[in-house]
């Protein structure tokens, strides 16, 4: 065998292992197409496409540090700190009957660190003004301030509600659970149930809300009137409310009225001056408190108090309110509560 002969036959070994190569050679498989957050500008802001799905979800929250000062704020202290995390999850989707709503909030407060609660604060059903599930009633509706108590302090039930809807009016009547109820010294043990109703709206400047609800366990009512309107620098706010006896919807005193009025002192900072007067209170003392009722007394309250609001960037807030309350039962039977506030909300 020359030289020649054996370039040659070592060529033709080459190719065949290189054809073999060839043949088994790995064909990388096409990246599958990546499906990116799609904006849903449809509800507002803040909502995106769940992805591979219509619907439309929105995450919020806020995170809440704040410092409460009072008589017996914490056990014998006087001052008790907290802090709160709170997460809402709202999805969307279009159907033949209106937009479909879910509702999911959740909530978890943190006294100390071996001192926390975690809750579902609301979760509902939307659709068509119906609605269903865990929610605040239109008792929880209150004025801008802190002073006023204008609602029994159970106002977040198992409820079903319809409310109808036109431009800058509503109306809607609701069928509520009142099983959480506080009033354990006139019964609410187990399955009562409620019928509130209210109108409300805007007219220009003015906005108005009018509403009642009656308790069947304890068979007391109250109804609840309350305004406001826009007057110079600041928007003045109107509130009264009227129960037959003490019952799940309100049971701070028999009648009540309330006013204040928020300066809009910079495109930034609040000042709410708010003051309440309660006729014939609830036994138990301070208003505004959990406490066993039984029935109203003879006994009138004066609150008053100021509230702070301060934006300190965008989505981040201070607040400090100091409020004061006077029995007519003693002389110096009046008492001093107040907190700051930092929240943080996105």
């Amino acid at each position: 065998m020359n030289i020649k002969s054996l370039l040659l036959g070592s060529a033709a070994a080459l190719a065949v292992v290189s054809g073999a190569q060839a043949a088994d050679a790995i064909v990388a498989a096409e990246p599958e197409a990546v499906e990116y957050v799609r904006v849903c500008d449809a509800y507002g802001t803040g909502y995106f496409y769940i992805p591979g799905t219509e619907t439309c979800l929105k995450i919020e929250g806020y995170i809440r540090f704040q410092v409460n000062a009072g008589r017996d704020a914490s056990g014998t202290s006087d001052w008790d700190s907290f802090t709160r995390g709170n997460v809402q999850f709202t999805a969307k989707s279009d159907t033949e009957y209106g937009p479909l709503t879910g509702v999911i909030v959740l909530q978890t407060d943190a006294d100390n660190a071996s001192s926390q609660s975690s809750y579902l604060d609301s979760a509902y059903i939307d659709i068509a003004g119906f609605r269903a599930g865990l929610f605040y009633s239109w008792w929880d509706d209150g004025l801008s301030g802190e002073t006023d108590s204008l609602a029994s302090n159970s106002t977040l039930h198992n409820s079903i509600r319809y409310q109808y809807e036109s431009g800058d009016f509503y109306a809607g009547i609701s069928v509520d659970e009142l099983e959480d109820s506080i009033h354990t010294g006139l019964g609410e043990s187990a399955n009562n149930v409620g019928i509130a109703a209210g109108i409300g709206g805007k007219a220009g400047a003015f906005s108005y809300q009018l509403i009642g609800g009656y308790d069947t366990d304890t068979s007391e009512g109250a109804i609840r009137g309350m305004g406001t309107v826009a007057i110079g620098p600041g928007t003045l706010g109107l509130a009264a409310a009227w129960a037959s006896g003490p019952n799940a919807y309100f049971e701070e005193s028999e009648w009540t009225v309330a006013a204040e009025y928020a300066i809009q002192a910079t495109d930034k900072f609040k000042i709410t001056p708010a003051v309440q007067y309660f006729a014939n209170a609830k036994n138990g003392g301070q208003v505004g408190t959990i406490s066993t009722v039984t029935d109203f007394t003879d006994v009138d309250i004066w609150k008053a108090g100021v509230t702070l609001d301060y934006q300190i960037v965008e989505n981040f807030y201070a607040k400090a309110s100091v409020q004061w309350q006077d029995r007519t039962v003693a002389v110096d039977d009046n008492t001093w509560s107040g907190y700051f506030r930092l929240q943080r909300a996105f």
